[in-house]
């Protein structure tokens, strides 16, 4: 046989050359860590700078700072004992109430779940209102323990009305709003029959930040701090339970024990945070869907981001009620609930869509 120069060069064909995969451009990875970390962050810092700048007397960035650090200025006294009580409680309480809705949402499988459409800030306000109208309770610190039995009941009463393990999003809407309103109804007789209850609970019943004191803030924070901490040790075991229960226990784990965990969670942080500033509605249920276009379904990435983003929420309601109603305010749950009531109205719209 001759061999050719041609039947040579002609041998096996060669597999292409694979070339390494190019490098992603800075741009394209820092712009999801902006978004789902710093975006926030920033969000919030900028609120907290507003809420403490402005008011009745509006005060520049140096001004809230010589009034922070400086005991000899003329801002030290508005700063310490009304604007940073005010500031932190909006700052714990917006956590408390984005988490907690996180953790619902997950909990029922139910977008449209929030603490306040199913019936928990009702709980607790109803047994704040026993205490103040038929016990003479009228501090924080003595119907913190009742706000935080009215939500664990209410919680445990709902899940069970809507149907316990065979729960859906339907059962569970109905069943609280059931509940809700009888609830609401309860407390706005009670203060109809007592006076002082009346005078007491008056703006408490709508939202506010308005009453912070330094004693509210150093009460309600451990409770905060524990339901946040619980919460965000769940967010691995609620992933699971979201794959449903038997898929959750072939992962190792243990549905029921979840449930129960998640309902103390929630019944802390609902319970301490309506206690506080009273019922405010919709920044459970805006929050968690806001975050999730943002880092998606994994709860170990929504939760954190829901504590920062929801004070920045709740904050920001706060400061435009202090801007829109000068030289008065509107309290902060009126401005979450006219924000939200839209909100609302669109996730239902595209959930029937759907």
């Amino acid at each position: 046989m001759v061999v050719t120069e041609s039947s040579q060069l002609s041998g096996p064909a060669r597999a292409p050359r694979k070339h390494p995969p190019k490098a992603r451009p800075t741009a394209a990875l820092l712009g999801p860590v902006f978004g789902t970390v710093f975006g926030p962050v920033l969000a919030l810092l900028a609120v907290l700078v507003l809420s403490l700048g402005l008011g009745a007397r509006p005060m520049s960035p140096a001004e809230v700072w010589q009034g922070l650090v400086d005991t000899g200025s003329g801002a030290y006294t508005v700063v310490h004992e009304m604007r940073l009580p005010r500031t932190l409680l909006g700052l714990l309480a917006g956590a408390a109430l984005g988490v907690a809705g996180g953790v619902m949402q997950a909990l029922t499988r139910n977008p449209l779940a929030d603490p306040g459409l199913l019936g928990i800030n009702a709980g607790a306000s109803a047994a704040v209102a026993t205490a103040a109208g038929l016990l003479g309770v009228a501090t924080f610190q003595g119907y913190v323990w009742f706000a935080l039995a009215g939500a664990a009941a209410v919680s445990v009463l709902v899940y069970g009305v809507g149907g316990g393990r065979a729960a859906t999003p339907a059962r569970l809407a109905l069943a609280g709003a059931a509940i809700n309103a009888a609830l609401y109804s309860y407390v706005n007789g009670t203060m109809l029959l007592d006076a002082a209850s009346l005078e007491t609970m008056r703006f408490w019943t709508v939202g506010s930040l308005a009453g912070a004191q330094s004693a509210t803030v150093a009460m309600v924070a451990p409770f905060v701090a524990a339901g946040l901490l619980l919460a965000l040790a769940l967010a691995r075991p609620l992933n699971a339970l979201a794959l449903g229960d038997d898929s959750a226990r072939s992962l190792g784990a243990r549905p029921a024990l979840i449930r129960t965990a998640a309902i103390v969670a929630v019944t802390l942080l609902c319970g301490a945070a309506t206690a506080a500033c009273g019922p405010i509605v919709f920044v459970g249920l805006m929050v968690p869907h806001l975050v999730k276009a943002l880092t998606g379904p994994d709860l170990r990435r929504l939760l954190p981001c829901c504590a920062v983003l929801a004070p920045a929420l709740l904050l920001g309601a706060d400061v435009l009620g202090r801007i829109v109603a000068r030289p008065g305010e509107l309290q902060a749950g009126i401005v979450t609930a006219v924000l939200g009531g839209p909100l609302f109205l669109y996730f239902v719209r595209r959930k029937v869509r759907a």
